[in-house]
């Protein structure tokens, strides 16, 4: 049985974490804070941190949906400055992922504002 968890981020959104047979699912929404959006650096730098991962990591932005390891498909999103995005995250390195990607752009991808 299926057992979900939510919290509520500092942000104010909620977030979800599903664990069904040792495969975990996690939701969050991120803030595109770089003052260019999500452009060639920052996406290369997602796709860098998501290298290793065992999970299936989706980025949807108004209703377009693409993989987040791949740079182009991040491109495509042209989610601008002050965007949010949804991330979801299937996979045995669920929590891990999100909590590397919600550093990630929390900290701009290492860019100034």
């Amino acid at each position: 049985m299926p057992v979900t968890t939510s919290r509520e981020c500092e942000n104010g959104n909620l977030s979800k974490s599903t664990t069904e047979l040792g495969v975990l699912q996690a939701t969050r929404r991120l803030r595109i804070q770089n003052r260019q959006g999500l452009h060639a650096r920052p996406a290369a730098s997602i796709v860098r941190l998501l290298r290793d991962t065992r999970s299936a990591v989706k980025f949807t932005y108004r209703r377009q949906t693409v993989d987040a390891q791949s740079i182009l498909g991040l491109l495509m999103l042209a989610a601008p400055h002050n965007s949010w995005i949804t991330v979801s995250v299937d996979g045995p390195d669920a929590n891990d992922i999100i909590q590397k990607l919600e550093e990630a752009f929390r900290q701009r991808f290492g860019e100034q504002i």
